[in-house]
């Protein structure tokens, strides 16, 4: 399956959100840096809470800010979300070929969105320290993408040259 052809798709930032919520969103990315960005997200969320595009804003602004925790928990949000919307099983460890193509023919564009969630979980859990868990979801995208359009197999290598099973994991202290 090529990740790459949008011909024919809808995108998850397509989807309508309320007026407040989107005045809300634009708030929050004038005020970055601020207290009153994150209570911006947060109110968008609260007005749109299975929005994409809510969701998107409120893990790029835990990212950003080294909220690790909080942008895994929004990261695994959006999967289950995407995933429910595309008849996905909740859990992505029993994601296959067969899922993915029923995946596809529903929405191409929404199965993108869940399998860059699924790279941004893990890349989350890198910067957690928790290397096994990142690597479990990289194996399945790298097998997943075998053109690795995602960027999965390229990360999963560097991950491999510098993680060694036999060291303990560490947990790295946000900053």
């Amino acid at each position: 399956m090529d990740l790459l052809d949008f011909s024919d798709c809808k995108l998850y930032f397509e989807d309508a959100l309320p007026a407040e919520a989107e005045r809300l969103i634009a708030q929050a990315s004038s005020e970055y840096g601020e207290d009153t960005a994150e209570l911006a997200l947060l109110r968008a969320h609260l007005m749109a809470p299975d929005n994409l595009t809510v969701l998107v804003g409120l893990y790029r602004y835990y990212f950003y800010q080294h909220r690790l925790d909080d942008a895994l928990m929004v990261a695994e949000r959006a999967m289950q979300l995407s995933g429910r919307l595309l008849g996905l099983p909740p859990d992505w460890r029993t994601l296959d070929e067969t899922r993915l193509g029923s995946a596809a023919a529903n929405s191409f564009g929404m199965l993108r969105f869940y399998l860059l969630a699924l790279k941004a979980a893990s890349v989350v859990l890198l910067r957690l320290g928790q290397i096994e868990a990142s690597r479990d979801r990289l194996i399945k995208l790298a097998g997943l993408d075998c053109h690795d359009h995602l960027g999965a197999a390229k990360l999963l290598e560097v991950v491999d040259a510098f993680h060694h099973p036999e060291e303990p994991e560490i947990q790295l202290a946000a900053a």
